[in-house]
């Protein structure tokens, strides 16, 4: 399916706010725009290599361990241009411009607009991004605050097919004008790395930062990413939009919670999929709550009667965490691209395998942690292959979770996962 990309128009309904003046050029403002490098800064050399692509880290914060976030977001962003036939991308927080290259390169992008707040990585963004010459200009480099970048190209129409923030903390503040910058049906690519409010510990500070109030639960990761995608819900449904997740991306280093999410044209229909998730501390089990269900909220072990065993987070997001189609592609693209394979399985292989059956829809949010059943059943730790074949067998749905090494998600009650595990123990 194709767009029209003659008059792209803006994910904004409050264009009264600002009053957007339109600019053919689609230039970026002046005020922060760097061709070249007039002032040469010193720092220091630090080369490293992506993917056979060659760069410069100097002095910027940089991981490795984020690579396979920058490869999943390459590989959605090549089958966004390869579906509308155009790609325009905003790194809005680009370090020293991984991100930016491997767009431009490997996805092929029109056009990079790389910005970051650190005037003193002007010269390592602006090298690494110099290995594209072409005859048009494909990239630019700003040195400003993320939110003033954002609201100047909304206020020049200047909008983009997907925006990369790669920002720390939970810092929330950049969704609103990022949507405002967005293109109709574009990709925002966004992060968290508090894993300190996931796992409940900054309630407080979550219910600030997106709007939920988050307790400690034994999948408190898998809140982290619920609650991510929650915060942009939230700041969308105000706008008159609505998101749709493309996959949610756990990494264990930092911690780093990454989300791609569409986002369209109207509200979430009965705000389905933005709910309460309980876990009973008693039973193990866990349920979901709509709005209308609150003050009604209890845990069928106790006889439907309050108990102080069962903890409570919300408003978050509880519907899918992937489009199982879009993950499928980004598979198969991976493979023609020699980054996954059919007989040597990589570790982006066994990731993109994984979360395609994590978007089986039978299954429900969070997770079964296999020590957390071995513990209750009063059993060794089972292994999980054989829990996986049990639970198969007895025809409940599973799959491995992509978040956690050791546990499973599926729609089998924790009673019964219990039972399971002290038969394979006979």
């Amino acid at each position: 399916m194709s767009l029209a990309l003659s008059s792209p128009k803006t994910l904004s309904p409050f264009s009264f706010l600002c009053n957007p003046k339109p600019n053919p050029q689609n230039q970026i403002p002046k005020f922060a725009t760097l061709n070249h490098n007039p002032d040469p800064i010193e720092h220091k050399s630090e080369h490293q290599t992506e993917r056979g692509l060659k760069f410069d880290t100097g002095d910027t914060f940089f991981r490795h361990e984020s690579a396979t976030g920058r490869d999943l977001g390459v590989l959605a962003a090549t089958l966004y241009k390869k579906s509308r036939g155009k790609l325009r991308v905003l790194d809005a927080l680009c370090g020293c411009g991984v991100r930016s290259l491997r767009y431009l390169v490997e996805a092929e992008a029109d056009f990079v607009l790389a910005n970051d707040g650190n005037v003193d990585s002007r010269d390592v963004i602006t090298a690494n991004l110099s290995q594209v010459e072409e005859e048009e200009e494909r990239w630019k480099v700003t040195l400003t605050d993320a939110n003033r970048i954002m609201t100047e190209c909304y206020m020049n129409r200047d909008f983009y097919d997907l925006i990369d923030i790669d920002s720390f903390g939970s810092d929330s503040s950049f969704l609103r004008s990022a949507i405002n910058a967005l293109r109709m049906d574009g990709l925002l690519y966004v992060t968290s790395t508090d894993g300190f409010s996931s796992g409940g510990r900054r309630p407080q500070q979550t219910l600030a930062a997106y709007g939920a109030y988050v307790r400690p639960m034994p999948y408190s990761n898998e809140l982290g990413l619920r609650m991510l995608i929650g915060g942009v819900v939230r700041v969308a449904s105000v706008m008159g939009y609505r998101v749709v997740p493309l996959f949610s991306y756990y990494s264990y280093h930092g911690p780093v919670f990454r989300v791609m999410l569409r986002v369209i044209r109207g509200k979430l229909p009965d705000s389905r999929h933005y709910g309460f998730i309980s876990y009973c501390r008693d039973c193990g089990n866990s349920q979901e709550f709509s709005w209308e269900e609150l003050g009604r909220i209890c845990c069928p072990c106790s006889d439907s009667k309050v108990s102080v065993s069962l903890v409570v987070s919300g408003p978050l997001w509880t519907g899918p965490l992937h489009d199982a189609a879009c993950i499928t592609d980004m598979l198969t693209l991976a493979k023609e691209w020699g980054w996954a394979s059919s007989d040597t399985e990589t570790d982006l292989d066994k990731l993109l395998n994984t979360m395609v059956a994590e978007s089986d829809p039978r299954l429900p949010f969070g997770f079964i942690n296999l020590d957390e059943v071995a513990s209750r059943a009063k059993v060794n730790s089972p292994a999980l292959k054989a829990v996986v074949s049990a639970l198969q067998k007895e025809g409940y749905a599973v799959s491995r979770s992509h978040i956690e090494s050791n546990a499973l998600k599926t729609n089998c009650p924790m009673s019964e996962c219990i039972r399971i595990a002290q038969e394979l123990q006979q």
